[in-house]
């Protein structure tokens, strides 16, 4: 089909709900990156397609894309975070952390040992319940 041109005529109707959507998202589109309806339909079917054999061929894709989706945005918060503390050097923050932290006694160090494996898996369960 080098050249060939095809036409086909898409109908909406506009009194089911889905039928609407569509056409004002036609009516809506961004005139720089779909001069035509015909490009917009066009890249439209294209990407349904190609993501519907994406997700056949690999059927994890979806949850990790929601899975890097929540963590850009847990990245995102921390950024906005540090953004937001006191103008005050990350050395000065750490140090007056760590100042806050009481001594553990020497005797007690098994259970310290007890109480950081207990901590790291407390934090593996929360990580594999995403």
């Amino acid at each position: 089909m080098s050249g060939q041109i095809v036409s086909t005529n898409i109908r909406f109707n506009l009194e089911k709900e889905s039928d609407r959507t569509a056409w004002e998202y036609l009516q809506q589109r961004d005139k720089r990156q779909h001069r035509s309806y015909s490009r917009a339909v066009i890249a439209a079917v294209n990407d349904y397609f190609e993501r519907r054999g994406r997700l056949f061929s690999d059927p994890y894709l979806e949850t990790r894309e929601k899975e890097d989706a929540f963590l850009q945005r847990v990245l995102e918060t921390i950024r906005a975070g540090f953004d937001h503390a006191a103008p005050v050097s990350s050395a000065a923050t750490l140090l007056n952390l760590l100042q806050n932290i009481p001594p553990q006694p020497a005797s007690t160090e098994n259970a310290t040992q007890e109480d950081q494996q207990e901590s790291d898996d407390t934090a593996l369960d929360f990580v594999d319940s995403f």
